[in-house]
């Protein structure tokens, strides 16, 4: 699967397409198959998104995971620091980055 992805431009976070708007959570990622220069182009000229780009991704029971190491940690958060991670209470949130 195509998913999305890119930084918010007030406050840096990183987001991820959702089909209608970015979202924080990668597990909202859609699969936007071919369509994803053409959304990325929409965004990135309605100034929604910065340096938005396309990466490869599976969808498992455990919900959506990007295939490169260096996205995985950006939909987590801070490996070195697991309490500023999206999910702080998740102790199991680190284990699918590596």
């Amino acid at each position: 699967m195509k998913i999305l992805t890119g930084n918010d431009l007030k406050s840096g976070a990183v987001i991820w397409w959702d089909g209608e708007n970015w979202s924080s959570h990668v597990d909202c990622a859609l699969d936007v198959g071919e369509q994803g220069p053409e959304i990325l182009a929409r965004e990135e000229a309605l100034r929604r998104v910065n340096v938005p780009y396309i990466i490869e991704a599976e969808r498992t029971e455990d919900g959506v995971r990007p295939a490169h190491i260096k996205d995985r940690v950006r939909a987590v958060g801070p490996t070195v620091r697991p309490d500023l991670t999206l999910d702080p209470q998740n102790t199991d949130a680190l284990d699918w980055v590596i």
